[in-house]
């Protein structure tokens, strides 16, 4: 049984003292004892002188009252025999009226609480049974101010009458209520609200409303008028006892806040302060109780007729202790205003000849007794009740309790309840995964080799999963971790004394890995709160963290709270084995959650992993997994393997072939550039299209890799897929980079030398890409494309045009015309060839002067155009080359208004007659007569735009937008200021501009 109060006899009346007790009172360190003879006697209590031996341990005999040598434990100050003139029955007193309330001979009487002489006797109260006194700080609804009210109840017979102290003054109005029956018990449950025990039932009376409510309940505690039963019926045992005897008297005791029990006979009833029922089940007495009371947080019961004093907790009602009292039929329980009132300061109990103090041992040792003995339930109930101040870690020993319980759970095979249990305390997972095998949990197991318990010295492997490197709350210094010695012991047999339980197995393994699953769900959520996949600590996040989040988590890793620094690896150690559990787990309960597992961020052991699901051949998961681990060169050997196969694996199909390894390869960092391109050769060898999906797929990935590196390393394999690259980055992502543009030319001149063609066409069609492209491109040197196109087949046809543009990139654009008019022999091209130049030069000469006239135009001292280039080889070519007379006189009468007269006509040879060149001057004239009647309309319209503005400024009336000419109106005010020296103009001379805008007349001219 457990020993939550001690018995010590205080107050022992001497055999030769003939008086018996019969009332008592405390305050302060007085004690008052009423007896029958009518005497008072004062007591003063002395400080117990062993306090401490009572509060931290155990008496020998915790079920019977106990003496101690010593100092007596009160003495008597003084005694007044005539304080009474018969016995006297009950005593209370009003602190703040400094008055003392008797009942004596059915009169209350009221005495100074410091003579305790006779003030008054209430006349009103005459043939009173009882009576009770509450005392209440009370706030003034308008004002606020705070008082202290007490009143008085006195039962006379039916009447319930009442007196009211406000402070320390006496109201002198009393209030009287008349119930149905006779009043026998009356108990405060608030400071307007009161009990009554009736002969029949129970009621709530409002002293301030008169209002009476009925209350009902089981058996004899309520119900309608004349109905008397109890649990055993009216005709039981209970009925027939008490033939011919009185029956027992109504009880009623404040319990928690807002609690209440009435008790009648064996039924009992809880209510609120509202008289409302609270639904729980009655107290398994088997004899009447005589007395009820509550000492926090403990519901007393006194069994005289067994001489026993009960000790239940309220809320299990199960039976704590049973202290014998011999005799004892009275208890004195100071009122408990708040919950702490009376804390550890006991009770009193009382028999005709003796009065016992009652003292509260230490709760730590209370809470510690009821774990040794099994009842965890009664413990962890005592400590919800118990506030935090009375224990030296609340929390902490609800945590180490639950986690006890959670264990005894899973040893009866009651798997979700235990986990929901270890799962509702954060319990670290190494204590709870220390209760699996080896097969799920790994080096944790008690059972594995590789437990830290299990290995000596010099041997450990380093390839382990880690999770022997975790610790339990139990193995936490006192200094992080104060709990009872109770539970450090439980904790630490558990995984010492696995062996002797049945192991896990079957069915019952399955089920508990089931559970186990919501647990490691759980945990790895919070971790991952904390924990980014990089193993770092989120400072930020933990900070901002609300407290109750850092203390489940510092739970985890059994601590109080959490250091960012010093805990940082203890962290990752145990995140790192709830991943690799929870994986064990999934693969042996549902496998295909193993791959979802792994696509998200975790802390699995890679080498659990690897050894786990290559037993089981789930070998795409294990790419997933070594992808999310970072770990990609063994990812990418394992596709290797699988892709180069000849056959596909029946395990694994989805990885015969490149195409995984090539989605993986375009998933990869660009600075992993080394390790892409030593995987992606294979795949360009086996599907070259395919393979070069790496580097030209439309992802941020290909685009940003080290271009240098991945041409050189296609370069090594094939000039194509270089080429085919060169291509990607120039034509469609616009790449700039010279090297690329020159090694782009450098492929195509040399392709287009070789003779690596099917037919004519393709020649064709290559030789228009290399054309086109070295037309367009503007970044690639043009002297060493024309050093590698004279290098060897100086004379190929194929080469002609290429050197021809890019002799134009050079700006030798007489060389160009040479190769198309004597080589390509293509006027045509010749002419082209002119008119792009001639373009191009125009775009770029600076415009002509607005006031520029038609005799401008043909200076002597122009240079001549890129068509006088060309006339001049059609007319005088080098030998051996015939001039060419129908060329030349197409392009003077298409073109002979863009060269100089005086250095054309010198070229024309004097036996052209002069019929051929009529084409040439009339082209010549009508360009001319073009450019004056050109200069003619813009001198007319210039004309017309000045009249036109002029009329506006100057007469402007009736124009729209106009100025209004001469009628136009200027306002000058003082506060208007000058447009450029910001002054006012006071009186000084303006003038006004055309837009209307007013300066000083001297800033006119600025």
């Amino acid at each position: 049984m457990l020993s939550a109060f001690t018995a010590r006899p205080i107050v022992e009346l001497k055999q030769r003292d003939k008086s018996k007790i019969e009332s008592v009172l405390t305050y302060g360190d007085r004690l008052l004892v009423g007896l029958n003879t009518g005497s008072l006697r004062i007591y003063r209590v002395n400080d117990p002188i062993d306090d401490s031996s009572e509060r931290n341990g155990s008496p020998t005999d915790g079920d019977r009252p106990i003496s101690q040598a010593g100092p007596k434990p009160v003495d008597l100050m003084r005694e007044l025999d005539k304080f009474s003139k018969y016995k006297v029955e009950q005593l209370a007193m009003v602190k703040e009226a400094n008055i003392l309330v008797s009942l004596s001979n059915s009169q209350v009487n009221i005495h100074d609480l410091q003579s305790y002489e006779l003030q008054e006797t209430l006349v009103k109260a005459k043939g009173a049974s009882t009576f009770a006194v509450t005392s209440n700080v009370v706030r003034d609804e308008s004002t606020g101010v705070p008082s202290i009210v007490s009143r008085l109840a006195v039962a006379v017979k039916r009447r319930l009458i009442l007196w009211s102290w406000h402070d320390s003054e006496l109201e002198p109005e009393t209030s009287e209520i008349m119930l149905a029956n006779t009043i026998r018990a009356l108990k405060w449950a608030t400071g307007t609200k009161i009990i009554a025990g009736l002969n029949s039932n129970y009621v709530l009376v409002n002293v301030e409303t008169s209002a009476v409510t009925d209350i009902v309940g089981p058996g004899s505690i309520g119900g309608a008028p004349g109905q008397d039963g109890g649990r055993f019926s009216g005709a039981g045992v209970a009925g027939m006892g008490y033939l011919g005897m009185t029956s027992p008297p109504p009880l009623a005791t404040q319990l928690g806040e807002g609690e209440m029990l009435l008790a009648k006979d064996i039924n009992t009833m809880f209510i609120d302060k509202d008289a409302n029922s609270l639904g729980r089940r009655q107290i398994p007495w088997s004899v009447a109780p005589e007395a009820v009371g509550y000492s926090y947080p403990y519901l007393l019961a006194l069994q005289a007729t067994k001489g026993t004093l009960e000790v239940r907790n309220p809320e299990t009602l199960s039976l704590l202790q049973t202290i014998s009292l011999p005799s004892a039929h009275q208890l004195h329980v100071p009122q408990p205003n708040v919950s702490l009132a009376h804390a550890g300061k006991g009770f009193l109990v009382l028999s005709d000849r003796c009065i016992w103090g009652m003292k509260t041992l230490d709760y730590d040792a209370q809470i510690d007794a009821l774990v040794e003995q099994g009842r965890l339930d009664e413990a962890l109930s005592l400590l919800t009740m118990l506030e935090d101040a009375l224990l030296k870690d609340k929390v902490g020993r609800v945590r180490d309790i639950k986690i006890i319980k959670a264990q005894q759970l899973f040893d009866q095979r009651r798997y979700r309840d235990s986990i929901d249990l270890f799962t509702e305390v954060s319990a670290p997972p190494e204590r709870v995964i220390c209760m699996y095998p080896p097969f799920i949990a790994g080096e944790a197991s008690p059972l594995s080799p590789l437990h830290k318990d299990n290995l000596k010295e010099d041997h450990f492997e380093a390839d382990t999963d880690g999770a022997s490197d975790a610790k339990t709350s139990s193995e936490e210094t006192p200094a992080t971790q104060p709990i009872s010695e109770s539970s450090v012991k439980d904790s630490t047999e558990v995984s010492k004394n696995y062996g002797e339980h049945k192991p896990l197995e079957g069915k019952d393994l399955k089920n508990a890995t089931e559970e186990l699953r919501g647990f490691l769900v759980s945990a790895r959520t919070k971790f991952k709160k904390i924990l980014d996949p990089d193993e770092h600590l989120k400072v930020d996040i933990l900070e901002s963290m609300p407290q109750k989040e850092i203390r489940e988590i510092a739970s985890l890793i059994g601590k109080r709270t959490l250091n960012a620094s010093d805990d940082q690896e203890q962290l990752l150690k145990t995140a790192k084995l709830v991943d690799t559990t929870l994986f064990r787990a999934y693969m042996f309960v549902s496998p295909s959650f193993a791959g979802p597992l792994f696509r998200i961020d975790n802390f699995c052991d890679p080498d659990v992993v690897n050894e786990r699901l290559i037993e089981a051949h789930r070998y795409n998961d294990l790419v997933d997994f070594f992808y999310g681990k970072k770990l990609h060169r063994p990812a990418l050997e394992l596709l290797k393997k699988f892709g180069e196969a000849e056959e596909e694996s029946k395990y694994a199909p989805q990885l015969h072939g490149p195409r995984r390894t090539v989605a993986y390869l375009q998933n990869l960092p660009p600075e992993m550039i080394d390790l892409i391109l030593n995987f992606a050769e294979w795949p360009l060898k086996k599907d070259p299209d395919l393979g070069m999906e790496v580097f030209m797929a439309d992802t941020e990935n290909a685009e940003t890799l080290q271009r240098p590196k991945v041409l050189e390393f296609l370069q090594s394999i094939d000039e194509k897929l270089a080429r085919t690259y060169l291509e990607h980055i120039i034509q469609e992502l616009h790449d700039k980079t010279t090297d690329f543009h020159q090694s782009l030319v450098n492929i195509y001149i040399e392709h287009l030398k070789s003779d690596d063609f099917a037919n004519d066409n393709d020649r064709a069609a290559w030789k228009e890409k290399t054309l086109d492209f070295l037309k367009t491109s503007e970044i690639y040197h043009a002297y060493k494309a024309l050093q590698q196109l004279s290098k060897d087949d100086k004379d190929d046809p194929n080469l002609f045009e290429a050197r021809a543009i890019v002799l134009s990139k050079m700006g030798q654009h007489k060389q160009a015309l040479k190769i198309y008019v004597f080589q390509v022999k293509d006027t045509d091209k010749a002419e082209e060839y002119c008119n792009q130049i001639y373009l191009v030069e125009t775009a770029t000469a600076p415009a002509p002067t607005p006031h520029g006239r038609a005799t401008d135009i043909d200076p002597s001292d122009a240079p001549p155009s890129i068509y006088h280039t060309l006339l001049s080889l059609y007319l005088s070519p080098p030998p051996p080359y015939k001039p060419q007379w129908g060329p030349a006189l197409n392009i003077l009468a298409k073109h002979g208004a863009r060269m100089p007269a005086s250095s054309t006509l010198n070229l024309i040879p004097e036996i052209l007659p002069i019929k051929e060149l009529e084409s040439y001057f009339r082209g010549r004239i009508r360009t001319a007569n073009t450019l004056v009647n050109e200069g003619r309309i813009v001198a007319g319209m210039r004309s017309t735009l000045a009249f036109s503005e002029e009329a506006k400024l100057r007469l402007g009336d009736g124009v729209r937008g106009g100025n209004h000419g001469r009628n136009r109106r200027i306002v000058i005010t003082e506060d208007r200021v000058c447009g450029v020296c910001h002054k006012r103009f006071g009186g000084s001379v303006i003038k006004v501009m055309p837009d209307n805008a007013v300066v000083h007349y001297g800033c006119s001219t600025r």
